[in-house]
């Protein structure tokens, strides 16, 4: 794959991210309670007035991440800052999930697509276990192309060979 190409491919996939942020930040402000509660259900050790900050603050730093992720803007800073949201997810995930808890993620509104008349995998979608390797692997692409971004070279530089 040559660099355009390669260049092409990182952009759509940060894009698509960026849509996912966006996504999940929506449906977070758009049910703010429902939210809270489902950071209540991971159990986590966290004071209450962080539980609080955490609900009200999120939404937002994923909103940003996700404009600034589809408009192509600070991405290095965007990608760092998905990386550990990320990173925590799938800390709470997998922490709920050997427990044995048995939640809803709280992080995408699924009923825009009409999985709510498909009970058995909405169900399925927003279980931990599902989310916890969902958030792995967008973990996983955050950090590649955070890699790529800051250790390939500039879009359009010629190689050390010239090529």
């Amino acid at each position: 794959m040559n660099a355009e190409a390669a260049h092409r491919v990182q952009r759509l996939l940060s894009g698509l991210l960026g849509v996912l942020m966006l996504w999940a930040a929506v449906s977070k402000l758009a049910n703010p309670t429902d939210f809270l509660g489902s950071i209540y259900a991971y159990e986590l050790p966290l004071p209450r007035l962080l539980t609080q900050f955490v609900a009200i603050v999120l939404p937002w730093i994923e909103l940003l991440c996700g404009l600034l992720l589809i408009a192509g803007l600070w991405l290095e800073t965007a990608l760092t800052l998905v990386s550990g949201l990320l990173a925590m997810f799938v800390v709470a995930t997998g922490q709920a999930w050997l427990q044995g808890l048995e939640i809803g993620c709280g992080c995408f509104s699924l009923k825009m697509f009409g999985l709510a008349e498909m009970p058995g995998l909405e169900r399925f979608l927003e279980s931990v276990a599902f989310a916890f390797f969902r958030n792995l692997l967008l973990l996983a692409l955050a950090v590649l192309l955070l890699r790529k971004r800051v250790c390939g070279l500039p879009h359009g530089a010629a190689t050390p060979t010239g090529k």
